[in-house]
């Protein structure tokens, strides 16, 4: 589906929109998430919580989105977390190289390749300025992009936004690791924030300033990486493998990939399974899922092996996932800034821990979800957009609506409503426009189901339940509805089921 149209969608029913948008000087790379949005945005984070941190008994935490420098020297940030950018010398207009280079040739270009490599291909393609159509630019420079906040009445208390929410999970390990009484391996997982300066934000949520993670990090013995049981429950489950060597896709066992050193062991094929097995869940199909072996001109200074989770949309291949091999390097870097020891002991033996990253980004995942649910279709001579969303991540699990407002039917059906949201279902009321505008309006922001209060209503004691995705309708009697409804939510019963 074209952007604009997610565009379009997005702002008509209040999904995300631009921050502070009624200025007109208001910088990109923010983004707000309307009632609906936020509420969808919510959704994919709890699932996340519940498939991914919930059931393999991660511990999960809060951490502050502000950090000392000393965090960021020790982590590497402020040395290396840089983007490579140049300047227009006629308008001084800036722009990322490699997002350059890649645009005119539809090449990759490693974001860690050196000043020398691009210069030399700048000089070769000599790119127009998109603002100004110059070809006059500066010399290449690394740009860190940091945002840096100054503490104090003073200001002399230097600290950063964080660009990742991983090191507050990394500061906190020893005394998560003391406080929870758990052995090795030990997930520890946080949803937040995090901040970039970007220098261009493109393509809305996919490349923004402030961006959502939801993180994992795995700390484990790296002597036991082959030592892990739950492995032989996904041995035989596929994973989508594009490696160095073949260049292509190729599903590969789990088994296969541990066997083989396709991945550094079993621990990190069965956490590959996992993020695939979750986005299979959130209703994108496999064909359309990758792991992508990077090269170490691709990696984040401090991996050693990295498979990025990639999605295929309208607009491309799009990164949702950073699994990174991250060693030692943290909790070394900052037992060496900080001067205390974060190394552990088990079985006899002192060692730092190794750490297995699974860094997924909300508002990516979010974006790619709505790509992949958007649907239109012809009925006669009208068009129909819906979202096919999953009654997992879906908004509301129903719309429920009066058939007019009249005779009695707003206050009976506003009744129902207030007795469904005492079993604790989400739902919405609507009473306003023709029922067909109403059913339109959810099937738009992916509302699974539709409850409609008619003359039958007061006679039968039923509602017609509809359905999004088929527009099937059906009668349930009002003193089933509750149990009905409760099943379809968990997958026990199905529309076509419905008698």
């Amino acid at each position: 589906m074209p952007k604009e149209e997610i565009q379009s969608l997005a702002s008509r029913r209040g999904l995300f929109f631009p921050t502070a948008e009624i200025y007109s000087d208001s910088p990109g790379g923010f983004w707000e998430f309307g009632s609906t949005g936020a509420r969808l945005k919510r959704k994919i984070v709890n699932f996340w919580r519940k498939e991914l941190v919930e059931k393999e008994n991660f511990l999960e935490i809060e951490g502050s989105q502000i950090l000392p420098k000393p965090v960021f020297e020790s982590s590497g940030h402020l040395k290396n977390f840089n983007d490579p950018i140049v300047q227009c010398k006629k308008c001084h207009s800036f722009y990322r190289v490699d997002r350059m280079l890649e645009e005119l040739t539809g090449k990759h270009f490693a974001e860690n390749a050196s000043i020398e490599e691009f210069e030399k291909e700048l000089k070769k393609l000599n790119p127009e300025c998109k603002k100004c159509k110059s070809h006059s630019w500066n010399k290449i420079k690394l740009f860190n992009m940091m945002m840096s906040v100054e503490l104090g009445a003073t200001g002399d208390k230097k600290a950063f936004l964080r660009p990742e929410t991983c090191q507050n999970i990394f500061l906190n390990f020893s005394r998560i690791y003391k406080n929870s009484r758990q052995n090795l391996p030990l997930g520890i997982a946080q949803a937040g924030s995090s901040f970039r300066n970007e220098i261009n934000p493109r393509n809305t949520l996919l490349r923004e300033r402030e961006l959502g993670q939801m993180e994992i990090e795995i700390f484990f013995n790296s002597k036991k990486i082959n030592e892990f049981p739950d492995f032989e429950k996904i041995k035989n489950y596929k994973l989508n493998l594009m490696t160095l060597k073949n260049k292509k896709i190729k599903p590969v066992t789990c088994k296969e990939a541990a066997d083989k050193k396709i991945v550094s062991g079993k621990l990190i094929a069965y956490y590959l399974a996992l993020v695939q097995k979750f986005y299979e869940k959130l209703g994108i199909p496999l064909k359309k899922m990758r792991f992508r072996e990077l090269d170490d001109n691709d990696k984040a200074f401090y991996s050693i092996e990295t498979w990025d989770f990639e999605i295929e949309t309208d607009l491309g291949w799009i990164e949702l996932i950073a699994n990174n091999y991250r060693a030692d390097y943290d909790l070394k870097a900052h037992s060496k800034g900080s001067k205390q020891d974060l190394s552990i002991k088990e079985d006899g033996e002192k060692f730092v821990p190794h750490v297995w990253e699974i860094s997924a980004g909300i508002d990516r995942t979010f974006y790619v979800v709505l790509d992949n649910a958007f649907k239109k279709e012809k009925r006669g001579k009208e068009e129909r957009i819906f979202l096919n969303l999953p009654i997992s991540i879906a908004p509301y699990l129903a719309g429920v609506f009066p058939l007019v407002k009249k005779d009695g039917l707003l206050e009976k059906s506003k009744q129902l409503f207030r007795e469904l949201e005492k079993h604790g279902f989400e739902l919405i009321f609507d009473e306003k426009g023709s029922i067909g505008r109403r059913y339109a309006r959810i099937d738009e922001i992916g509302v699974p189901f539709a409850i409609t209060f008619d003359y039958d209503s007061v006679k039968n004691n039923t509602v017609t339940l509809r359905e999004r995705n088929s527009l099937e309708q059906k009668l349930v009697k009002i003193e089933q509805l509750s149990q009905t409804l409760w099943k379809l939510s968990n997958g026990i019963l199905t529309f076509n089921e419905l008698k």
